[in-house]
């Protein structure tokens, strides 16, 4: 659920594993595997979107869906930037740091609080603010930073229509999660290990994937309205916690 709320998905399985005792190396797999869930949840919410823009695509016409494909592109080129060069640093960052995870959660609930503060826009997303949204995505790889909040209060900053960014911000986590896990997979680095256990990732897969289908369309609905300001409070609250509890 969290992965579609702004409150930080990676934030929330860093604590888990804190306060579960999970010490083990298969933390980046597992939650790989549960953002595949959610991808998934994801194409099956906007498959009529999904195929449209497919359809436009194979028309080989520079039309709107091919721009607004071009623009997703152009969207994930800073985070395929930081996992080609600073994968192991990005990777250092989940280590069940809780107070860092903690000052993130703050910096998540300050921008979210922002958002409160801005009219609504009825922009549509250029070239140039698709890239800008892309680096607030590349910026929510830290643990603790909303992927969804950022890209969506950044969309809302640049004053683009909140169904507009709720809808670009959830496609364009699509690319760059398909493209980790067949890049990991192909240089053997999600490899499944003997003592790996199977049925956690299942599980883990399952609930993932149920939970992101009511939590993406709840969420469209959450942005139309433009309450937010409840994870901002939400995400201050917890990110407290983190750092007192480290």
């Amino acid at each position: 659920m969290t992965e579609f709320l702004p409150v930080s998905s990676s934030g929330h399985l860093e604590i888990a594993h804190t306060l579960f005792g999970i010490e083990n190396q298969d933390n980046l797999l597992f939650a790989i595997i549960v953002h595949c869930a959610t991808v998934l949840s994801t194409i099956v919410v906007f498959r009529k979107d999904i195929w449209v823009l497919l359809e436009g695509l194979l028309s080989f016409k520079w039309n709107y869906q091919t721009q607004y494909l071009t623009k997703i592109g152009l969207s994930t080129l800073p985070v395929i930037f930081l996992g080609l060069f600073f994968k192991d640093t990005i990777e250092a960052l989940f280590s069940g740091w809780l107070v860092f995870v903690g000052f993130m959660l703050l910096l998540t609930s300050v921008l979210l609080f922002l958002t409160g503060f801005v009219k609504r826009g009825d922009k549509k997303i250029s070239f140039f603010k698709a890239l800008i949204i892309g680096v607030a995505q590349a910026i929510a790889v830290i643990p603790g930073i909303s992927r969804s909040g950022a890209t969506i209060a950044t969309g809302m900053l640049l004053g683009v229509k909140k169904e507009e960014i709720a809808r670009f911000s959830f496609l364009m986590v699509i690319i760059p999660i398909i493209g980790a896990f067949g890049y990991d997979i192909l240089k053997g680095e999600l490899s499944i290990q003997p003592k790996t256990e199977l049925m956690p990732l299942f599980v883990g897969f399952s609930a993932a994937f149920l939970a992101g289908l009511l939590a993406c369309k709840g969420m469209i609905r959450i942005v139309k309205k433009g309450k937010l300001i409840y994870f901002a409070i939400y995400c201050f609250i917890i990110g407290l916690i983190a750092i007192f509890a480290a």
